[in-house]
């Protein structure tokens, strides 16, 4: 039986083909870059690679699929690799345990990659990503903020200059103009974050890592619409449908 004979009835043999020949790189696997991941598996993409230093931690557990009690601790890129071997052991998986950013760019081809998933926070991780990736011709898809928002239904696939009302899409509407970034497609949502305080003593305040003195609001259903929706980009552009 063929696990994605349901798939196939959608894309079409060819389209199968398509995406079980490709290579996608996922840059992240957080809230959004998890969902982003089960998607692409779940769909027969031939070959993942995935990029993130982290590790999984108790705060972890409200959003991210890839996260259970049983994981805290443990690299990110190393449990994906074994969700996705148990989903499907053909797919190849390259498992980086590095952080993005302009110190590590050199360490990446991406003229290997058929497509470029960014679902990383930062913006110089993010802009230099985008530049690498369009530099090399590959097809890039970025996700723009996730926290302090409720309304899973207002996310929606854009160019970055439409985009509006997320405060991470207007800094990096501002970077790539200055950086001569012609386009560059994006999935994001206008609904105005939430202004999320909690009271001094608050225990909620001990669980921020060490150094930070926020952290976004989050919740369970927000981020992954937002990695699915990227992951259903990518995977008809790839199988052409």
């Amino acid at each position: 039986m063929n696990p994605y004979c349901r798939t196939q009835f959608l894309l079409g043999k060819e389209g199968m083909e398509r995406l079980r020949k490709s290579t996608v790189a996922v840059f992240g696997l957080g809230g959004v870059g998890g969902y982003v991941v089960e998607a692409l598996a779940r769909s027969g993409v031939g070959k993942l690679e995935l990029v993130d230093h982290d590790v999984f931690s108790l705060t972890n557990l409200n959003r991210q699929i890839l996260a259970t009690r049983d994981v805290v601790g443990q690299d990110k890129v190393l449990v994906a690799a074994r969700r996705i071997a148990a989903i499907d052991p053909e797919i190849q998986v390259n498992p980086r345990k590095i952080f993005y950013t302009p110190e590590t760019a050199h360490l990446f081809d991406f003229s290997q990659y058929d497509y470029v998933v960014d679902a990383i926070d930062t913006v110089t991780g993010k802009l230099q990503l985008i530049q690498a990736a369009q530099a090399a011709g590959t097809p890039i898809i970025s996700s723009m903020g996730t926290g302090n928002k409720l309304d899973p239904t207002a996310f929606r696939v854009a160019d970055i200059y439409e985009t509006s009302g997320c405060p991470l899409a207007r800094i990096m509407r501002k970077e790539c103009r200055k950086r001569g970034i012609p386009h560059l497609k994006v999935v994001y949502s206008p609904e105005e974050p939430i202004s999320c305080t909690l009271p001094p003593d608050d225990p909620a305040w001990e669980e921020l890592p060490q150094g930070r003195n926020s952290l976004p609001g989050s919740c369970a259903f927000v981020p992954g619409v937002a990695g699915l929706i990227l992951a259903g980009q990518v995977i008809r552009e790839i199988a052409q449908v």
